[in-house]
């Protein structure tokens, strides 16, 4: 079926649902969608956006026999409390299980992320970001840089603000969005600007997704553009 997600070819949840963390989080995506499919009678969405378990969806990606970029646990957060620590590892373990893809994994919750990571497998296959979305929560970038991740991301989506903070050092790919929904919060062009051209300037692969605008409005043709460019740049895989 394919994801509208741009910087990934599927998405896969053995994991959803999640509580809110950070300003991010203010007008998630993934809740609303949860309630929605809710309201559509989907079993796995049984419990709304409760965080829950899905063993049996572990597998999917052993369905896609020719590489993809999987983004896993678009739904929720892996790295959510009330996920057990054996069932973080199987997801991991999905890496190895199924190597024809590339697995992206995101979260806020970085000290937790951190605390979880000498008991995870990291193959190199596996990509993990974290969510920095207002320069309070650049620390993320600094936790994530501790594990063991093959590549390391950030996710600056919803970006609310400048970040002056946030050291580029270390980080192998740089995700940039604005919020695309009703009362979507402005994304400032020299919030991004910056942060785009430290990355060119360090040889960071920079993928831009979009500016803000209100979901009822209708898109802009370039509003997935910077100067009229686009900018969907991926890491180089091993």
């Amino acid at each position: 079926m394919g994801s509208l997600i741009e910087w990934c070819d599927e998405v896969a949840n053995p994991i959803t649902g999640c509580t809110p963390y950070s300003p991010g989080c203010d007008r998630c995506y993934a809740k609303v969608y949860a309630s929605r499919l809710h309201g559509q009678g989907l079993e796995k969405y049984r419990n709304k956006f409760e965080v829950t378990l899905h063993p049996e969806l572990l597998d999917k990606p052993g369905a896609w026999k020719q590489p993809k970029k999987i983004f896993m646990v678009s739904m929720g957060d892996i790295f959510h409390h009330a996920v057990p620590m054996d069932f973080k590892q199987q997801v991991f373990e999905t890496a190895l299980k199924y190597p024809q893809h590339t697995y992206q994994m995101l979260t806020k919750r970085a000290e937790l992320l951190l605390e979880a990571a000498p008991h995870l497998p990291w193959p190199k296959n596996l990509w993990m970001g974290v969510t920095v979305e207002a320069d309070d929560y650049a620390y993320r970038a600094e936790l994530l840089k501790q594990t063991p991740g093959a590549v390391k991301f950030v996710s600056l989506e919803p970006l609310l603000g400048p970040l002056p903070s946030l050291n580029l050092d270390g980080l192998d790919w740089v995700i940039v969005g604005g919020e695309r929904c009703a009362g979507a919060r402005q994304m400032e062009r020299d919030w991004v600007i910056p942060i785009r051209d430290a990355c060119v300037a360090k040889g960071i692969p920079f993928f831009f997704k979009k500016w803000s605008t209100p979901k009822k409005k209708a898109a802009k043709v370039d509003e997935n553009l910077i100067d009229g460019k686009a900018w969907h740049q991926f890491p180089q895989a091993d």
